[in-house]
């Protein structure tokens, strides 16, 4: 394959302009867009990729640093070529960089083929809807909303919450029931630092995940243009085992802002005519390019599914990058900053946050039969809570006993039913839906049976205690 590049080796010396990590090259007649080339300076060689051609005018992104380099005296060679990652089960277990290269510098060995990192689109004929439930290990999430096989489900959280330690945990804790085997978890992280990488692999180690999975950490310091790269590495390295292997893989990406900050940075440099707050108008289709690169193929047992992480600047729903991304997602899960504050987590807002694809991968022969009400429940019982809260906060005079047991129950939601034990990395409370279930009719006991309308007389029969007191005397049944 060497061999084969290099007799199709075109060379131009037309280095017009650099700006930043760009290189503006004439006369690069035949080039490519997405093509891999070589750059030959003073005593060095670097690599880079065409990222836009207008008439015979190349843009190319460089992989490294512009050391070296000046225009007229370098040397830029046409590989014929693309960016392309070697997959196989030799992946499981390693850590990557933003271009798909081992880390630790050591080869990959047992590559079993090399793929294009810009893989193609899932073909809409065969995309079928997601189905089967992912449990997380987190209440909020597997309750309330249920992450689905085949979604992408985006994770919105303001400067400052713990966006990145809640998807490690997601990302060591998530698995299909019954289907240990067959799961695998794909974990991108892009412009950390070298603590926050530690932080990340010692959540894994200690989750037990590092054998079933395949790690792509882009660091703070490498080339702003691995940044664009990590996430198409991890999603094909996700797609060959989702849908050659047949394996379901679960997709984290942390964080996008951080991705969509570098196209903004490289779209100033080509001095493209700027979107809202300086992003580049191409962001909404490059992010949909990313995000459509999940779901589940008709015929085909494997499946891809994205849990995007995206810091929100200011807390503003509005910003640019969290708001295309939204649009692009099947829903989201919102960070709260107020239960932040009070020491519970994960601080999730279940009120704010939403799974479109949540009735797909629940109910009977998939989770439990009561799974949709007794959800439905909890988020009407809980809003009235809030409710009632914020009239506390307004009139000083004495509740009602309805609205007194209406607080009482969202303490204990709060407390109980969100909130979960966290200690060190991969020290944390993982509850099985059994579990989450029997916590969720614990906090519903806190209020009258007649309030909890929402849900079937004979289902509340079935779950309360017989002989438990009555609501009247104990404020709800036991």
């Amino acid at each position: 394959m060497t061999l084969q590049r290099k007799l199709y080796r075109q060379g131009s010396r037309g280095i017009k302009s650099i700006s930043g990590s760009l290189l503006f090259v004439g006369n690069m007649t035949g080039a490519g867009c997405g093509e891999l080339v070589t750059i030959s300076g003073e005593g060095s060689e670097k690599t880079g990729q065409v990222i836009q051609i207008k008439d015979d005018l190349c843009v190319i992104q460089l992989f490294d640093d512009t050391l070296g380099l000046e225009t007229g005296r370098a040397t830029v060679w046409m590989e014929r070529d693309v960016a392309k990652i070697g997959v196989g089960k030799a992946l499981l277990g390693r850590v990557l960089n933003g271009r798909g290269q081992p880390a630790d510098g050591k080869s990959l060995y047992g590559a079993e083929k090399f793929i294009p990192v810009s893989g193609p689109p899932i073909n809409p004929a065969v995309r079928i809807p997601p189905n089967g439930a992912i449990e997380t290990g987190i209440s909020a999430l597997d309750l309330m909303n249920t992450l689905v096989r085949g979604q992408r489900l985006l994770l919105c959280a303001g400067p400052g919450l713990p966006a990145g330690e809640i998807a490690a945990r997601v990302a060591a804790q998530a698995q299909i029931p019954g289907k240990d085997n067959d799961f695998l978890v794909v974990f991108a992280a892009l412009g950390i630092t070298s603590r926050e990488a530690d932080l990340f692999m010692e959540a894994f180690e200690r989750g037990g995940v590092t054998d079933r999975g395949v790690f792509v950490l882009n660091r703070a310091g490498d080339p702003i243009a691995e940044r664009l790269l990590a996430p198409r590495v991890a999603l094909s390295v996700a797609e060959y085992f989702a849908f050659v292997k047949g394996y379901d893989v679960f997709v984290v990406m942390t964080d996008m802002l951080r991705y969509c900050e570098a196209l903004r940075e490289i779209s100033a440099a080509r001095k493209d005519i700027p979107g809202r707050r300086g992003y580049p108008v191409a962001m909404y289709s490059d992010l949909a390019e990313l995000y459509e690169r999940s779901g589940c193929v008709q015929g085909c047992p494997g499946s891809v599914t994205q849990l995007p992480v995206i810091t929100v600047p200011g807390d503003d729903a509005a910003h640019p990058a969290a708001d295309l991304s939204a649009q692009l997602t099947d829903g989201r899960i919102v960070l709260d900053r107020e239960l932040h504050a009070k020491g519970i987590f994960p601080p999730v807002d279940v009120l704010g946050s939403l799974s479109r694809s949540m009735n797909r991968g629940i109910g009977n022969n998939k989770t439990f039969e009561s799974h949709r009400v007794l959800a439905d429940q909890l988020y009407a019982a809980y809003a009235k809570a809030k409710e009632m809260k914020n009239q506390r906060q307004i009139a000083s005079d004495r509740l009602s006993d309805a609205r007194e047991h209406y607080l009482r129950f969202g303490d204990a939601f709060e407390k109980s039913f969100i909130g979960q034990k966290r200690g060190q990395p991969g020290q944390f409370e993982r509850r099985t839906l059994a579990q989450s279930e029997a916590i969720a009719w614990k906090v519903l006991s806190q209020l009258p049976m007649e309030e909890l309308s929402g849900l079937p007389r004979a289902l509340l029969e079935r779950k309360i205690a017989i002989g438990a007191a009555s609501p009247e005397k104990s404020g709800g049944p036991k």
